[in-house]
């Protein structure tokens, strides 16, 4: 199966200051969002197993988008959702988001730990909230994070909107104790 990129956002945020603290380094948070025609719409389909596998392709030129956005930024936390288009169904984005498609990042930034994902059927312009949390192990407190994410006009009734975010380190202002991310990243993979 082949899928069909429609368009392709990127979105780059840099946080200096949050509750009233500078932060030390800016924090860069990143959003990729592939939008894809959805192959089965109107029709139920059993088998989304080629769905899977074509995911990644996708996965890969997200990956790529993301790297290039971060800019020799390192990367901390990560997660991903999917926005399906009213004549799709929840199914379709959460076959999308598999390990398969998630891969390509993981092998891109290094990381190691389960990439935390959200999934809902929508109508163009409804807000999602894409869950982060580190990319060594996800007890890490400091980076639970989320970036809410709209576009007016999508997913239209037809698409798949596959969101990827990613963020150079945790919360500006975590202090929740807790495992910390250097003894995470030093007690090597955590991938699940």
């Amino acid at each position: 199966m082949q899928l069909t990129i429609r368009r392709m956002i990127t979105l780059v945020e840099n946080r200096f200051i949050a509750a009233g603290q500078t932060a030390k380094a800016p924090l860069r948070r990143v959003s990729v969002v592939a939008v894809i025609e959805n192959p089965h719409v109107d029709r139920y389909v059993a088998d989304l197993g080629p769905m899977v596998e074509a995911s990644l392709s996708i996965g890969q030129q997200v990956a790529r988008e993301i790297v290039r956005a971060m800019d020799g930024m390192p990367v901390q936390s990560y997660g991903k959702a999917g926005l399906v288009g009213l004549r799709g169904e929840q199914e379709h984005a959460n076959a999308l988001l598999t390990t398969v498609f998630a891969n390509p990042l993981r092998d891109a930034i290094g990381g190691s730990a389960w990439i935390s994902s959200v999934t809902k059927l929508a109508a163009p312009g409804a807000t999602i909230d894409i869950p982060l949390n580190c990319v060594e192990d996800v007890y890490v407190r400091s980076h639970y994070d989320t970036i809410t994410f709209a576009l007016g006009e999508t997913p239209m009734p037809d698409e798949i909107a596959l969101i990827s975010c990613v963020a150079s380190g945790g919360r500006l202002t975590a202090r929740v104790g807790g495992l910390g991310y250097e003894a995470a990243k030093a007690r090597g993979p955590a991938r699940a």
